[in-house]
């Protein structure tokens, strides 16, 4: 059985923009409750700690720390979807350093991959302001700590959240460091990611987008995975995968339009586990988004971690149906288009 670590705290259900906000609290409860019944026994719980201000700054401006620093134990709207409560500073730092500890802990093979249940969520987060329920970008503070703390050589990111994660392409765009791939709805929020953005400099082709409209399914993604994302990784051969893993892409979510059941989550979770064990010696972290039907980001982490646990997705999943197969094949080539002068693997068969 693949040892899996899982990273919580109560100080993350303590950050509140509002009563009515879709980022709330009951996110992380419906997820940390479902956990204790179901998983508490087999999961490594790993503490978090807080990043330090080194570490935040390898990504942020300093004056945007100081800024967010600033807002212990007040309320502050940050943007006109972000706010702060007393306790938002703390919580932050703690998200960002939750996944530290996970880094830790799976390059000291204490696990093989890691779920880190955190918030606030972060690939939003620009270098030097707040957007989108995001303050500090959790999934590039713990690139650059695998980069920087623990020699990686290269880092992949996946980022299967229904919104562009703009804070995160915009922080290695020009680096060859670090891999980002996203799968999204498009346009939609935040307006980024479209075919040709590919990355600048030393970084040109190491940003990979797969912009969708809505309704596509598990099927689509699962052929954008096996056609796209899995080749181009596997000849980048990272040292560490990190997914930022929002479950809005579920069919019923209320912010988006996509088609995805938890079957999907699973299928796709195991794609990822196989790349890791390919080329980073299993080493996969998931890291926590957005989602916002709490019946379907639960059940959506439900499958991710079954999965991580080796309980295999059913067989009948192996091959799901494409619900836009048209659609699919014309977001395939519009991808191909645009990485192939980066990618050997898809050149294959010219």
């Amino acid at each position: 059985m693949a040892k899996t670590g899982f990273v919580q705290h109560p100080l993350y259900l303590e950050h509140v923009i509002d009563d009515y906000h879709p980022e709330s609290p009951d996110r992380l409860i419906s997820i940390y409750d479902m956990v204790a019944r179901e998983f508490a026994d087999r999961l490594t719980m790993i503490a978090p700690r807080e990043a330090s201000l080194e570490e935040l700054t390898w990504v942020h401006d300093r004056n945007y720390v100081d800024m967010v620093a600033r807002t212990e134990g007040r309320y502050v709207r940050l943007d006109p979807d972000t706010g702060t409560c007393p306790q938002t500073y703390r919580a932050s730092l703690l998200a960002a350093g939750g996944l530290l500890t996970a880094v830790d802990a799976l390059y000291a093979g204490e696990v093989e991959h890691v779920f880190a249940a955190v918030r606030p969520p972060g690939h939003h987060a620009e270098a030097n302001h707040s957007m989108g329920f995001c303050l500090f970008n959790n999934v590039a503070i713990a690139a650059e700590y695998a980069l920087k703390k623990h020699q990686a050589r290269r880092v992949l990111i996946y980022d299967w959240d229904l919104h562009h994660g703009n804070g995160t392409q915009h922080c290695f765009e020009r680096s060859h460091r670090v891999l980002y791939v996203s799968t999204h709805q498009f346009p939609y929020y935040p307006g980024t990611g479209n075919f040709n953005e590919v990355g600048f400099g030393e970084g040109e082709g190491y940003t990979v987008n797969i912009p969708l409209s809505g309704g596509f399914g598990g099927g689509d993604y699962l052929a954008f995975m096996d056609r796209i994302i899995k080749p181009i990784a596997l000849e980048y051969e990272p040292d560490l995968v990190i997914v930022s893993a929002g479950y809005d892409t579920y069919e019923n979510d209320p912010l988006g339009a996509m088609k995805l059941t938890t079957e999907a989550y699973g299928v796709l979770t195991e794609r990822l586990i196989e790349i890791a064990r390919q080329c980073a010696h299993g080493r996969l972290l998931f890291a926590l988004e957005g989602g916002y039907h709490l019946g379907g980001l639960t059940d959506g982490v439900r499958k991710t971690l079954q999965v991580l646990l080796d309980d295999r997705a059913p067989a009948a999943w192996a091959n799901p149906p494409l619900l836009r197969e048209e659609m699919t094949e014309m977001v395939i080539r519009k991808v191909l288009e645009n990485q192939r002068p980066f990618w050997k693997s898809l050149r294959a068969g010219e």
